[in-house]
């Protein structure tokens, strides 16, 4: 492995992706640069010439499934950092963000000084620079309710560019990033919270049922953030390296979103959720466990979480070929009983379904 920048590299450099990413699978890396400041990020971004692979920006690693063989070309490692916050009691706070920054440390940074609008996005795993990519949500709220803009590196044309959030092109678990994935290199996110120690009604029933709260209710953002943290505990979704359910992407598939003749084709007790665009949400997890793929399914050391259906967990050794194999299998199944074809979440690279 050849390492670009030693100065900035922790003291045991990275040599594979298992090492990067949270599913704890993947091939070699053959060139990394670890850009801990902005200057090194945008230099490590120029293509090396012509005919290389685009270079691969990886942070978090927490929704990434590389192949087996690796990543041809160079690896950025983001560990940018730095949080501007500017703030009064009436209008909220405006964060701009690195996207090297914890994401979670930032909710908790919101939660402690009573800024509201994050508070159920607890315990997510990755960098701030991931959660524009794939509109992070859960519970409730996603990232774009609250994102100002989004600045960037755009590779193809070589200069930065900000978007506000409406022009983010963000959508169920996506955005232009997500989109156009070899183009745009997130550099800082800005964040508008609102100033509220007490949450918004609350409509998720899961949440108001850990909360033991009746719909609507409003509680102390700090109660949401804890009962968050231990509803994704429940489900092996927030990270602990002695717990395999937790050596996961998190959900491997997202929830369908349905038209209405293909939401009519659902059985009766299937879950349904009204979704924009006049379309019909489903749940993945209710497919999957329904196509006869229960927790804790697989015989390998690629297998279902025994907490929670949707995240395909690397019991310890698990190669990509493995996971996939497993996610190709779960997908075909669903595909098989109910006639809808799952779409995985995770970024995959030099490996597919």
């Amino acid at each position: 492995m050849t390492l670009s920048d030693p100065s900035a590299a922790p003291i045991s450099a990275p040599t594979t992706f298992a090492q990067l990413t949270t599913l704890r699978v993947g091939g070699p890396v053959t060139e990394l640069v670890v850009a801990d400041d902005e200057a090194t990020l945008l230099s490590a971004l120029d293509p090396a010439d012509d005919d290389s692979p685009p270079a691969l920006v990886v942070a978090g690693g927490s929704n990434l499934v590389v192949g087996d063989s690796g990543y041809p070309g160079r690896v950025v490692l983001v560990r940018t950092s730095g949080i501007q916050v500017e703030a009064d009691s009436c209008g909220g706070a405006w964060l701009t963000v690195a996207a090297g920054e914890s994401w979670d440390q930032v909710v908790a940074l919101a939660v402690g000084s009573g800024w509201l609008g994050i508070e159920a996005l607890s315990g997510i795993p990755g960098s701030v620079g991931a959660t524009p990519i794939q509109n992070v949500g859960a519970y409730g709220q996603q990232v774009s309710d609250v994102i100002a803009r989004v600045r960037t590196w755009d590779r193809e044309a070589q200069v930065q560019r900000t978007f506000t959030a409406d022009e983010c092109g963000f959508g169920y678990r996506t955005s232009r990033f997500k989109a156009e994935p070899d183009r745009y290199a997130i550099l800082e996110v800005t964040f508008q919270l609102r100033p509220s120690s007490i949450s918004d009604p609350i409509s998720y029933a899961e949440l108001t049922g850990q909360l033991a709260v009746g719909p609507l209710s409003r509680v102390p953002i700090a109660d949401v953030r804890a009962a968050v943290l231990e509803l994704r505990g429940r489900k092996g979704m927030v990270l602990d390296q002695a717990d395999h359910d937790t050596w996961s992407a998190g959900s491997f598939f997202t929830n369908p979103l349905l038209d209405s003749l293909a939401a009519q084709g659902l059985p009766a007790d299937a879950p349904r959720y009204p979704a924009d665009d006049g379309k019909t949400k489903t749940s993945a997890a209710w497919l999957i466990e329904h196509a006869g793929f229960a927790r804790g399914y697989g015989t390998g050391l690629a297998q279902l979480s025994s907490k929670h259906s949707l995240a395909i967990t690397n019991r310890g050794g698990a190669t990509t070929s493995e996971i996939v194999a497993l996610a190709r299998e779960i997908r075909d199944g669903v595909q098989m009983r109910f006639g809808i074809t799952l779409d995985p979440e995770p970024m995959l690279v030099n490996c597919s379904l």
